[in-house]
């Protein structure tokens, strides 16, 4: 890893990946095998700062508005504070942990057909990343309490996605500390693999003269000094750029580039390589709705390692951690140490929006609208999962963690109430409607944008322009449980198209030789 000060002002290589994310570096691990790989992250290194690294400090940066916080806050235009990763390792170095395989549905929608390959990129990821978590008493007091509201079978510890309840993965190891995607980077080859930090790709280059289709060449990014540099593809016709900046980052870099709707790139004076409306739309998030449970007894810091699946949603707990809603001090004489908070978290969602530039600065985040809720099936879900929760709480297998004499509605009332960094939308608990709809935050879990079908193949080529592929969360319909596996997956599948391409045009194929 270098800082991209370091890099050179003019550079070449057989690919080039923006974004060192949970998709982008097990991508360019895979490709350095072969070919030589640069690989461009917009933040720094996950190394060396506790804040990542310690599960006890998990959180931190969730209120640090700092340019150099490995978490960059923003608003979203439904008034709701989300934040996306800025740091090597993407995602992976600031979640809560949590480790599972997705279900056979996602793997359809993904185009991961190929099930040994599926296999054996978790396989790749989990030797390096992944461990069975040490559950302690709160996480285990889920258990029960989850069986005994219905969200059955019990299964155990697996990283496989099942119905009902389960122990799942984490990539925190017994010692509390965080292992990310930026571990992967073990693998690569060294000699073919250039990682530079800091480094901001502001646009992708394209040649479109005497061409029935534009072609992506190079892209300019600057260094922390605000320097720039130009890095080119060689210029084999199976070079290519690869985009994994993200939902918010890949489908502004197109745009920023010239590729998205016409009326907007016009808006902002950007000349147009190829009119795609499609660009920027789909956006989803995972809506979470949060209850805090006081307990009568100490409790210890866990992150999320029981969860609950039910028919369109998941419910996940954490306990003795203060970030969710704000301050470490006492509310109402419950300290946040005194309990924990029991999460809600939808798939899908069926709820969609749309993301929009708002400069030609791509370190300004782009306007993105989620409309948590609007789709009336999204609502029933919710009312549905915290009915659930809210039987959990009272189950026996839970009563040790619970005040006898509080109602239902004192825990509501309770969570409505207590003090948040994000705006309150209300104080009120009138219907479990309003209750959701009035404490739904995020759970970052954002995706859309470039989505497979509209913006990117099957093989998440961009349509109607060469050498360009998207890899990341901007191309799903659902939020991945694992990007981590797909770009082992991807990197892995575009080395044996490659392979098979350079067989082809050496007249020789499969043990043929072709006329």
């Amino acid at each position: 890893m270098h800082e991209a000060t370091k890099a050179p002002k003019i550079s070449f290589y057989d690919y080039i990946v923006v974004g060192g994310g949970a998709a982008g570096i097990p991508l360019a691990t895979t490709l350095s095998e072969n070919y030589s790989v640069l690989l461009l992250e917009r933040g720094g290194s996950p190394y060396g700062n506790p804040d990542i690294s310690k599960v006890e400090n998990f959180g931190n940066y969730f209120f640090d508005p700092s340019p150099d916080s490995p978490s960059e806050l923003f608003m979203s235009e439904d008034g709701v504070g989300n934040a996306r990763p800025r740091v090597l390792g993407g995602g992976s170095s600031i979640n809560a942990g949590f480790y599972t395989r997705d279900d056979t549905n996602f793997l359809k929608e993904a185009r991961l057909l190929d099930e040994n390959l599926v296999n054996s990129s978790y396989e790749f990821v989990e030797k390096v990343m992944v461990f069975e978590p040490v559950v302690k008493e709160w996480q285990s007091a889920w258990k029960g309490a989850f069986t005994e509201a219905g969200v059955t079978p019990y299964n155990g510890f697996t990283y496989d996605y099942v119905n009902g309840t389960k122990v799942g993965g984490t990539t925190f190891d017994q010692n509390g500390q965080r292992h990310t995607a930026a571990d992967l980077l073990q693998y690569a080859n060294p000699l073919r693999l250039s990682v530079y930090l800091h480094a901001t790709v502001g646009k992708i280059l394209f040649k479109t003269k005497g061409r029935t289709r534009p072609m992506a060449y190079a892209v300019v990014f600057e260094d922390a000094s605000g320097n720039r540099h130009r890095a080119y593809l060689k210029g084999d016709q199976n070079d290519e750029i690869i985009l994994s900046a993200g939902p918010l980052g890949s489908p502004q870099l197109l745009m920023l580039s010239g590729i998205g709707p016409k009326d907007q790139l016009d808006a902002q004076q950007i000349k147009l390589v190829l009119n795609q409306p499609s660009v920027g739309q789909g956006m989803k998030d995972n809506p979470l709705n949060a209850i805090f449970i006081p307990s009568p007894i100490p409790v210890e810091q866990s992150v999320v390692q029981v969860i609950g699946s039910l028919a369109g949603s998941q419910i996940e707990q954490v306990s003795g951690i203060n970030f969710v809603l704000g301050s470490p001090s006492d509310y109402q004489g419950f300290s946040y140490e005194m309990g924990g908070f029991v999460f809600l978290k939808l798939d899908g969602p069926f709820s969609t929006g749309e993301l929009k530039l708002q400069s030609r600065n791509p370190t300004d985040i782009p306007s993105v609208e989620f409309n948590y809720y609007k789709d009336p099936r999204d609502l029933k879900q919710c009312v549905d999962g915290i009915n659930t929760i809210l039987t959990a709480i009272g189950s026996s297998a839970f009563s040790k963690f619970k005040y006898p004499n509080m109602t239902v509605q004192d825990i509501l009332d309770l969570t409505v109430k207590l003090p948040t960094y994000l705006p309150i939308h209300a104080n009120t608990s009138l219907s479990m409607e309003q209750f959701c709809k009035d404490t739904v935050r995020t759970i970052w879990h954002f995706h859309g944008g470039c989505q497979i079908g509209k913006v990117v193949d099957d093989d998440y080529k961009v349509i109607g322009v060469d050498t360009l592929r998207v890899i990341d969360g901007s191309t799903l319909l659902s939020a991945p449980a694992n990007l981590l596996m797909l770009g082992r997956y991807m990197g892995h599948t575009i080395l044996a198209q490659r392979l098979a391409t350079e067989k082809y045009e050496s007249g020789s194929f499969q043990g043929y030789d072709v006329d």
